[in-house]
Parts: C-alpha cells; structure tokens; sequence
C-alpha cells in the first residue's frame, strides 16, 4: 500500500506547486529571527550599491547639465591637441598659439555667427574671514566676454556689471554669497601666488561645473586674465564659435580645421560632452564606490549561505518528510530557493530606501564644504534595477548549495536532524585551500617587484584562505582548548568544542570578519607607512627655521621670497624652484633653482667638489649623475632649461649631495630663463628661511602680516612635521567609513551563527541547565564561544592584511614598512568586544528558555 501511495501522492505535489511560496511564505514568518540577519546583511550590500550609483549619476547629472548650460552658445571649441604632442608640433618647439589673430580668421568663417576666446587659470576668492572660500580645486579664474548687449552670455548678472580694468572683477552668486559679500566691496583674491585687493563690480550665475561642485569663479576683463592666465601674452585658453543658421557643427569643425595650424584640434559639441562624460568626476567616484560595495556583498554571501545551510540542517526532517510523501529533490531545493527569493525581495526593496539615506551620506562625506547638494535622482532606473538584481541576485546564489544539500536529503533521514560533513570533503577542501593559499602567497610576494600583480594577487590569497579557514579553525580551536579551560573551566572547555563541532560553520562566521579586517589593515598599513616617509622626508628637508609652502592647488608668487628677505629678522633666505633640464641625448634631469649665497645654510647641502659660488654661470651635479654620465668638475652639459625652448651649454661647477628634493642638479634662480607668459614659468615650490636668533616666532608673524596671503602656509619644523603626518589622515577615515559596512556584515555574522545555535542547542542548554549551570554560566558559554570565533576571524584579517600592506609598501621605493602594532591591538581588542557583544542577545535568550521545555524538546 505504501508503495501505491507515494506515487499518488507524487503526482499530486506537481498539481499543488503554486502552494510551494506558501509554505515559503510559512517559512519565513515562523523561522523570522533566524532570517533577520542575512537580510540585514544583504540589505547593507544593496544599499550601498544603491546608494553610490544614485548619488554618481546625480553628481554626473548635475556636472553634466551645468557644463552644458555653461557654455549655451558653443557649437565647437578650438584647443591645443595634447594627444598630438602639442610641444613638438610648432617649429620652434612651443605651443602653437591661440591669439587674437587666429581668433579675427576664424570669425570670418561663413557658417560662424560668433567666435569668443577665453582664458582661464586658478584665482582663489579670500573670504570676509580671511579664508579662502570653496573647493580650491575648482578655483577658477575667467574672463568676462560681453556680447553686444554688454553681458557675457554665459554668466549672467544678477548685480552690478562686468569688469573692465584691472582692478575689477565680478564673481558667481554662490561664491559671493559664502564669502559674505557685496557689489561696490573691495575683496580679496590670490592669483599666481599673490593677494591683492579689487573692487567687487558684478555678480553673476553660473552654470559651470566648477560652481556646481562647490569651486568659485573669479570673473577679470579679458586683457587683465591674459595677462595673468594665458601661456603667452594675449593668448587664450581656448576659442569656442557658434554656428550659423543652416551650418551644423560638424559642418562648421570642419571648416575650422583648414585654418588650424597643426597641433591644434576643433572638436564639435557633441564631442566635447561624450569626451566629459567619460572622464565624469560622478563615474570614477561611482566605479569605487561599488568596489567597496562588491567587498561588502561579497562578504554578505557567507551570512546568507551559512543561514540557509544551518537551516537546512536544522530543518533536515522535514524535508525528508517532503520526500517521504512524493515531493522531488526539485521540489525541495526550489523551496528552499524560493524563501530565498523572498528574503532577497525584501533585503532589496528595504535597501534601496535605505540606498536613498546612503547616498545623501556619501553627498556629505565627499562633497565640498560649502558647496550645493547634488539632487538625487531617487527613481533612476538603474539604481532600482541593480537593487533587484543584486539583493535577489546574491541571496540566490548564496542559497543554491545549501539548497542542494537540503534537496539531498534522503526521505529515511526523517528521523535525523543533521547531516555532518564527511571527513573527505573537508580533506578535500584542505588540500585546495592550501594550493590556492600557496598560490596567492607567491603571487603577493612576485608582486613586491611588480605593484600591477596585486589586484589579482590579494583575492587569490583571501579566497585560498577562505576555503583553508575549517582548517585553521581547527587548529586555532585546539590551541585555545587548554588556556581556556584552565581560564574558564568547564565553560571554556565546552566553548572551545562547540566551535570546533561544525568547522565549515566557524570558518564561514570567522570569514565574514576576516575580508573586512584584511582590507582595513592593509589600508592602514600603506597610509602609514606613507606618513612615515613624509615624516622622514619633512625631517631631512626642513633644516631652515621656518618654511614658506602653498595650500594645495596654490602658488607662490615669484616675488615672494625677495619680499620675505628684505625684513629684518630673515638672516637667509632661498627659493626652492623646480624644472627639469632636456639633455641632448633625450633624457631629462629634475633641476633644482635655489639661491647659491644661502642654500648651504638652509638645507642640508654638501658639497664635494668645486663651489656653489659659481652656480650664477653653471650646474651643480650629484656624485651619483656624474658617475652615471661620466661627467667631471669642468664638463660642459648641453641641453634645454625648462620650457624655454633655447639651447644651452652649462659647466659642472660643483659636485654635491643633498635630500631628494634637491636632487639631482641645481641651478642658480637668477639664471633661469626669463619666459613670457604662465605656461612655460617655473612655479616656486617653497621658500626656505633662517631667521635671527631667538627671533623666529617673530619673524613668522611678521611674513605672515607682510604677506597676507591665506594660500601660503608658514610653517616651522614641528609644523611641518605634523602636517606630513597628517596628510593623508582624510583618505584614511574615508577608507575606514567605507570599509566599516564591510566589518558591520561581518560582527552580525557572529550575532546570526550564535543567535542560530541557540535554536540548535535547545536540548543541550537544558542538559547543562540541569547538570548545574545557572543562566549566568551558560550565557558565558556562548559568549566564550563567541570570542573564540571572533578572534579567529581576527587573527586571519590582521595577518592577511599585513601581508598584502606589507607587499603593497615593499614594492614602493624609498616607503619605509610601518606595522602599526598600536593599532593592530586595537583592532583585536575591537574584534574581541565584537565577540562580546555579539553574545548578548543569543545569552539572553538561551537564559530564558524553561529547562524543562529544553531537557524534552525534540533538538539538539
């Protein structure tokens, strides 16, 4: 009779199939704590995949609707070609020029209604405070082109009027307003190294990127920013023209480039905003954003795939009972996937609202201080599509072998509860995890010698770590066994053995914390060690008393150091200005300008040979270049200063050593070559000044009064010092804010194996319960467990992510390796409060079970 009924009842699953998302449905509402953790897992991973692709394609959206509206009158633009090697294109060696010539011929074009020439260059807006106001990125300098109306269509002015003589300027309505000023105000800008004051005579709006990423733009009459901006004198940046009725703008480029010398390009509108969406400032952001987020997932998949899989065995009877009444290993595994489906469903519906959070967040974290909010695109469709995509997506496919194994179940193992692992597969398992691990070792250790190897190098090593984590948990686990015994006593014994009783198990919980704790090690690691070697460069530069450097996009001003070394209490002073010197055999040597009277006193300069005192008629040379070269004292180099195009034959008046920065030739500053313009002049990098005795806090207030420049930074060697060590303090917080989603994913992977394993052991909490261990003790049970675990998620993290730092500095030249062993402690005294705290909540609820309920319950 038995076996007339399976058949029938066989045949009647098939027919009852739509009720399956029922019994999933039944599923997931009875077992509904137990599902909470994987969901909240995914439910992170999809909000930041989310969340960066909203908040890139607004940034990318609003860059992009600002710069077209910026230049509403462009139909093609005329610039230098880079691609083409511009330098090489003009006979005499130079650029060729974009003038108010070329701009009269191109505006005799037929198809050409208008032709406007613009220059453009950094102009930093000083604020009523005295800062300086906005992104100094996108600090701007432009010239004001009125039309026949006598306003320039692309800033249109809201106040006042455009700029006319050298001592006007106008600027944008946002930059104004953060400014705190007015039309008719006299204001302060710094351009090309040096403040100085203007009347304020016009506020505009502007459409422009820059403004819309929260730069200002500083608006000059088009002869004072050519003067000050253009490559040389009455240049332009650029020449934009707008077409004719009836000429399209393919039309117009081409007629455009007959009149182009070569070396200069025409590219159409259409071009010009397929070239900017490409290099979108909102793409690159966006592309590593979602790396981030693929960590995060990818750590999201063994939550959920050790919840289904302690699921699956702690549900193996009743699937063996589907099996029993006629359901087919099918049935059974797209049931299992079908309640995955359903978590994935609501992880990513409740994600992307979360995303839309994550994505104002990430609008706070990477916008400028002071700039506009991009408005988010919440309904993109994108954003929406790969919410779906990825929760239901990676819940999928973290749940299709536990769904296999649940479909496995014979229909005689109803009477079992778990199906252990064979000792075979995991022999198996070890061998591979030890190949991959092997593998991915040697390819960190080649990638010392080539950086390019370690994006495949570092998850090769993690994953082969993942697959060998059952056995080092076994191993780790072992180790623990005795000090936590002789610790805790028995509950340390029983700790250690239930974190050894399913390995895979451990492994998967351990492994979730160890990606994140790898990533957040390595990255401390580099920055680190980076800072170390900006500490030591600081160090050995900074031998003067004080240092005169630019903010970051700034300059100073060629005139700077001479009106430092007329005050009283500057006993030396010396510019650091670097070019390069063109050798006529192709190579090129960093040149180094100082001031030959006093750079001896000021840096750290020895010299072996020769003197510097003829430095005003000749180069000074390392030890290290002229054996390299063959030179001695005496020989003559032959070759190009800098940008100037002139050829010249220099003698080797001294052989010296000196730091990096001012190696490996120097030059005299009166003796390089006077260039017209700004593209071809050298910029000054610091100024180095020793400063009477006893008088260099003075001296510092009174460069600092005489200056009055917020773009330049006086510092002394401790501030130098600390502002080398703080460098990279920004990119490291934003490292670690990104990679905390990682960690979190991994700390409730902890919570989610604990929390499940109470529901496993209900049975045996009763038995310890009645054997004489009060709520307390069994609480600590699974705390010490907890810890246990934790800690080898811990150890691996730390000892993996030293590595790869390790690899990724070594392969550096001149970055010293810096393990940070204050912070690695943290980090494990951070992982070991994780494990505490992931208990609390399984503890408690273990405590609350009656003990007669556990001692008579039908699980383990």
């Amino acid at each position: 009779m038995t076996h007339q009924t399976i058949p029938s009842t066989h045949r009647a699953i098939p027919s009852r199939r739509p009720s399956m998302f029922r019994a999933a449905v039944r599923t997931l509402r009875s077992h509904r704590l137990r599902f909470a953790m994987p969901a909240l897992a995914v439910l992170l991973g999809v909000a930041f995949v989310t969340g960066s692709l909203i908040y890139g394609e607004s940034v990318s959206a609003a860059v992009a609707r600002a710069r077209t509206n910026s230049q509403p009158d462009v139909s093609v633009k005329i610039t230098p070609d880079r691609s083409a090697g511009s330098r090489s294109a003009d006979p005499s060696g130079g650029t060729p020029q974009l003038d108010d010539s070329l701009l009269r011929r191109l505006r005799t074009l037929p198809g050409v209604s208008a032709a406007r020439g613009t220059v453009e260059g950094h102009s930093f807006l000083v604020g009523s405070d005295g800062t300086l106001v906005g992104d100094l990125y996108r600090a701007a300098g432009i010239n004001y082109v009125p039309d026949g109306t006598g306003q320039d269509p692309r800033y249109p002015l809201t106040a006042g009027r455009g700029p006319r003589t050298a001592g006007e300027i106008a600027v944008d309505r946002q930059a104004a307003e953060r400014a705190g000023y007015r039309v008719s105000d006299r204001v302060r800008i710094v351009v090309n190294g040096t403040a100085q004051s203007a009347r304020l005579v016009g506020i505009f709006t502007a459409q422009d990127g820059r403004a819309a990423a929260g730069g200002t733009l500083t608006a000059f009459d088009t002869r004072t920013a050519q003067r000050r901006f253009a490559s040389a004198p009455g240049g332009y940046s650029e020449i934009t023209l707008t077409a004719a009725d009836g000429t399209s703008q393919t039309q117009l480029a081409e007629q455009a480039r007959k009149l182009l010398p070569s070396g200069l390009r025409a590219a159409t509108r259409a071009d010009l905003d397929s070239e900017a969406a490409s290099t979108s400032d909102g793409q690159k952001l966006t592309t590593i954003l979602l790396g981030f987020a693929g960590i995060a997932l990818f750590v999201s998949t063994f939550l959920v795939a050790n919840t289904f899989t302690m699921l699956s065995a702690a549900r193996a009877r009743e699937h063996a009972l589907l099996r029993a009444v006629g359901a087919t290993r099918k049935y059974v595994m797209r049931l299992v996937l079908a309640e995955a489906a359903m978590v994935g469903t609501v992880a990513s519906v409740a994600g992307y609202l979360l995303g839309i959070g994550v994505a104002t967040l990430l609008d706070r974290l990477f916008g400028v201080t002071g700039g506009p909010s991009a408005a988010l695109r919440i309904l993109s469709v994108t954003p929406v599509l790969a919410a779906l995509a990825v929760g239901i997506g990676v819940t999928i496919l973290s749940a299709y072998l536990p769904a296999r194994r649940a479909a496995a179940v014979a229909p005689v193992a109803a009477l079992r509860t778990s199906e252990p692992p064979t000792a075979a597969s995991l022999r198996r398992r070890n061998v591979i995890g030890l190949a991959v691990t092997g593998f991915g070792a040697l390819l960190v250790a080649a990638a010392v010698g080539s950086q390019n190897l370690l994006f495949g190098a570092v998850p090769i090593l993690l994953i082969g770590l993942i697959v060998l984590t059952p056995l080092l948990a076994l191993g780790v686990t072992g180790l623990l066994r005795s000090p936590l015994t002789r610790l805790a006593g028995i509950r340390g014994k029983l700790a250690v053995e239930n974190a050894r009783r399913n390995p895979r198990r451990t492994a998967a919980t351990a492994t979730s914390l160890m990606v994140g704790l790898a990533m957040v090690t390595a990255v401390t690691v580099v920055i680190t060690s980076v800072n170390r070697m900006d500490e030591q460069r600081a160090d050995s530069s900074m031998t003067s008393d004080l240092c005169i450097t630019a903010v970051d996009f700034a300059e100073i001003g060629d005139d700077t150091a001479a009106r430092v070394a007329r005050l009283a209490d500057a006993e030396a002073v010396t510019p650091i200005i670097h070019t390069y010197f063109d050798l006529s055999d192709a190579n090129s040597l960093s040149t180094t300008a100082v001031d030959p009277a006093t750079v001896q006193r000021l840096a750290p300069v020895t010299v072996r040979k020769g003197s510097l005192d003829r430095l005003d008629h000749g180069i000074a040379v390392t030890e290290k270049t002229a054996a390299r070269h063959g030179w001695r004292l005496g020989s003559r180099v032959t070759g190009t200063l800098g940008d100037a195009g002139t050829r010249t034959s220099l003698p080797i008046v001294a052989i010296y050593d000196a730091p990096d920065d001012l190696t490996p030739v120097l030059i005299s500053a009166e003796a390089l070559p006077r260039t017209s313009g700004t593209e071809h002049r050298p910029h000054t990098a610091a100024i180095l000044i020793k400063a009477a005795h006893g008088r260099t806090a003075a001296l510092r207030k009174e460069i600092q009064r005489t200056l009055d420049n917020p773009a330049l930074l006086v510092q002394d060697r401790a501030d130098a010092r600390a502002a080398a060590a703080a460098r990279n303090a920004p990119f490291l917080n934003i490292m670690y804010a990104l990679l905390s989603v990682t960690v979190l994913i991994g700390a409730l992977g902890v919570v989610n194996t604990m929390g499940m394993a109470v529901f496993e052991r209900v049975r045996e909490i009763g038995v310890l319960r009645a054997l004489g261990l009060d709520r307390r003790r069994v609480g600590s049970v699974l705390r010490l467990e907890s810890v246990t675990i934790s800690l080898l998620g811990s150890a691996l993290g730390l000892v993996a992510g030293s590595v790869i730092g390790a690899a990724a500095v070594l392969g550096q030249e001149g970055v010293p390796l810096v393990i940070p062993w204050d912070r690695t402690l943290l980090f494990f005294l951070a992982t070991t409060a994780i494990g505490v705290l992931a208990s609390l909540w399984p503890g408690r609820q273990a405590a609350r079970i009656p003990m007669l309920k556990a001692i008579t319950t039908d699980t383990e």
